[in-house]
């Protein structure tokens, strides 16, 4: 069975975990800073600049970044026979996720945004279980429940949130994160293809995808210094950079642990929006974003326990 590789989307499974160390780690953490970072930049750039600049801005940025790394290693992303697979990954995996996560960050805190981020997988296990027409276990199932309750809780005590105008943008972000599990969905059936050209490929697809809207769309605001850093950030180190350490961390440590990222990244994104944007911390923040971890974790499969026992075992 062919498949999307691993390097730009969140699975639903992880399995064994091997002995992680400290320079793994440290990777593993500056990932997922990086990660929790990219919605800290998209709500300061998108009110200035509009969310769908901000989106075409950061996969061009990306791309051209990427385009650098495959020409100093002489890589090519064979655009011949995988046009129309960059195409639709760059779309459901890139263009339209980054785009709906700009949009949000018009009205959203962008603390809440990296607590929605960490549902993907759970959409994930959905979108495959109604795809396969088989019946997810009872761990799943619960934590589909316990993701969804998060979710409820993150949302509906927020006061900001109570009004009716922020009605879309949480429309959007559920949106967002559910095209990660679309993608998942994809990867099981699509063709396969070397990771770095994956993410290399897409970005193109999606600046591409991105690219007929814009002039319909222009900056509502005048680009301040402020702003400039966030896009640079946000494209070359948050999606080109961030890329490159995920990628050398699945060589080190394997996709599974790798993977573990995932339950990072919220960390991140509650910290940078609270000392940076001075955004409020209030329990059912912390509350939710605990609740859809969890939930995660039960759909993902991941053991706290099994890792912990793995690098004893290997320590």
């Amino acid at each position: 069975m062919v498949r999307v590789d691993f390097a730009f989307m969140p699975f639903y499974s992880f399995g064994a975990f091997v002995f992680m160390d400290l320079q793994s780690m440290l990777r593993l953490v500056t990932l997922a800073a990086i990660w929790g970072g990219s919605f800290l930049f998209m709500k300061i750039a998108s009110p200035v600049l509009g969310a769908p600049l901000v989106a075409e801005l950061r996969v061009g940025l990306a791309a051209l970044f990427l385009s650098m790394i495959a020409l100093f290693f002489k890589k090519s992303f064979q655009l011949k026979d995988n046009w129309r697979h960059y195409l639709f990954v760059g779309s459901l995996n890139s263009a339209l996720p980054f785009l709906l996560f700009c949009y949000a960050a018009l009205n959203l805190p962008a603390s809440i945004l990296s607590i929605v981020n960490a549902t993907a997988p759970i959409w994930g296990i959905v979108f495959v279980s109604i795809w396969e027409r088989q019946w997810m276990s009872a761990k799943c199932a619960l934590g589909l429940l316990l993701g969804v309750l998060g979710v409820a809780v993150l949302l509906g005590f927020d006061p900001v949130i109570m009004q009716p105008s922020i009605m879309l943008p949480i429309l959007a972000v559920l949106g967002a994160a559910a095209c990660y599990g679309l993608a998942t969905t994809y990867a099981r059936q699509a063709k396969s293809v070397e990771p770095f050209n994956n993410a290399h490929g897409s970005m193109w697809g999606a600046t591409v995808v991105l690219l007929p809207i814009i002039p319909f769309f222009p900056a509502p605001h005048a680009l301040t210094v402020e702003v400039t850093y966030a896009v640079l950030l946000l494209g070359v180190v948050c999606s080109g950079v961030a890329y490159l350490l995920y990628f050398r961390l699945v060589q080190d440590i394997g996709p599974p642990s790798a993977l573990t990222v995932t339950f990072i990244v919220p960390v991140f994104g509650v910290l940078w929006g609270y000392l940076f944007l001075d955004e409020k911390v209030g329990w059912h923040t912390l509350l939710g974003a605990l609740m859809i971890v969890v939930g995660t974790s039960f759909v993902t499969g991941f053991s706290l326990k099994r890792l912990i026992n793995t690098q004893v075992q290997n320590g």
